[in-house]
């Protein structure tokens, strides 16, 4: 046993594996994912209903990403510095397991606009905290495998989640689909507090590293290969749509009945968790080279995904799904090998508001072009993506 961080005491031993506590996450994950991407299935036509337009839907959860992922510049340091890994992972589970039920009982476009936004803060507090335990357990596995298996998990419970909710608009409309989550919100809060008690010191699992210092901050060098990686993954997030965009447009042009929306959002999902398999693999194998096939997905989304014709609906919706498995696999494993171990807090808060932001102002510009034309949403997608894996070569040279 080693002694607890900052203190005499000696900490409880880990009770599982390395692969079970990953694993063990993973299901923490599953039923998250449950509960928030069955609420986010539904938040853009939601919204719709309350009056919303598709620019401010746009606006709404490309905000919700955004905070999500730049506020991560506090929270992952926040995390390295005081070490309280679990604290911010059980606070953050918490935050976003009682703001999607809350959606049931909004009833105009601001609380509800509010709500998407407190459920994405709650990510912006565990996911820093929570990728920095998985990448200390990560070691042995390799770390492509660790997060592919993690992200693959995770999404089954992002598939499973809009189907529950797409039967329960089907049967009482949105309001039920938003109550429902209440249930795999409560499970995920006993699991991730079982899982606690179970893996005191996930640390332990990464032998030889020293502890983060206490004086470390956001700033200072990260490498070069880093930056690069942070400028091409913000360029192609640029040019890639939220799916509460794609969702609006199948609500407002009538391309799928209400209960299906959900249904194509949890087929993304699937996509999303092959596509987290697939993803994670090829980089244990090729590193970081597998991402130059992100352009091209992004570049077709929006050709297939504002069509009017279902079968290329449903196809869009397994693109956009694949390229963020790819994505949410990738990016995570890249990251704790791009950074210092002490480091990591930081090194995840610092891409991931990079690529929070870029997000933001994509999905607004997206959505808004989107209000104009679909044609000159798709040019600007495609001319982003151009000038993505043109981005793609230093790194790949690098």
């Amino acid at each position: 046993m080693s002694a607890a961080a900052g203190g005499g005491h000696v900490a409880r031993p880990n009770r599982l594996t390395p692969y079970r506590f990953v694993l063990a996450f993973g299901v923490v994950s599953m039923l998250g994912d449950f509960v928030y991407e069955g609420g986010r299935s539904i938040a853009g036509p939601y919204l719709a209903t309350l009056g919303a337009s598709a620019a401010l839907v746009g606006i709404v959860s490309g905000a919700g990403e955004a905070v999500a992922l730049v506020l991560r510049l506090w929270t992952g340091p926040a995390s390295d510095r005081t070490g309280r890994h679990w604290a911010l992972a059980i606070v953050g589970y918490g935050i976003t397991m009682v703001s999607v039920p809350l959606m049931a009982v909004a009833q105009a476009v601001a609380p509800a606009s509010f709500l998407v936004v407190s459920e994405r803060f709650g990510k912006a507090v565990r996911s820093p905290a929570r990728d920095t335990m998985l990448a200390q357990a990560s070691v042995e596995m390799g770390r492509g495998r660790a997060f592919a298996i993690h992200e693959a998990m995770d999404q089954s419970g992002a598939l499973v989640g809009p189907l529950l909710v797409a039967l329960m608009v089907a049967i009482s409309g949105y309001r039920l689909g938003f109550a429902v989550l209440a249930v795999p919100g409560l499970l995920a809060m006993v699991a991730v507090v079982r899982l606690r008690r179970a893996v005191p010191q996930p640390s332990a699992y990464e032998h030889g590293v020293v502890p983060p210092s206490k004086t470390m901050t956001v700033g200072g060098h990260f490498p070069a290969r880093f930056w690069l990686y942070s400028a091409f993954t913000a360029l192609t997030m640029t040019g890639f749509a939220t799916f509460a965009v794609l969702a609006y447009h199948l609500q407002v042009q009538h391309v799928l009945s209400a209960p299906l929306i959900p249904v194509a959002y949890a087929a993304a999902m699937g996509a999303a968790a092959l596509g987290a398999l697939g993803a994670g693999l090829v980089y244990d194998r090729i590193g970081l080279r597998g991402m130059a096939v992100l352009p091209l997905l992004g570049a077709v989304i929006p050709f297939l995904s504002f069509s009017t014709t279902p079968v290329l609906v449903w196809i869009g919706a397994v693109v956009w799904g694949v390229a963020m498995g790819i994505h949410e696999s990738t990016m995570r494993a890249a990251v704790a090998d791009l950074v210092p171990a002490a480091r990591r807090g930081a090194g995840y808060g610092t891409f991931t508001a990079i690529y929070g932001l870029a997000w933001l102002a994509g999905a607004a510009v997206i959505a808004a072009l989107y209000s104009h034309s679909v044609g000159s949403a798709e040019t600007f997608v495609v001319v982003v993506q151009v000038i993505a894996l043109a981005a793609f070569v230093p790194l790949w040279r690098h």
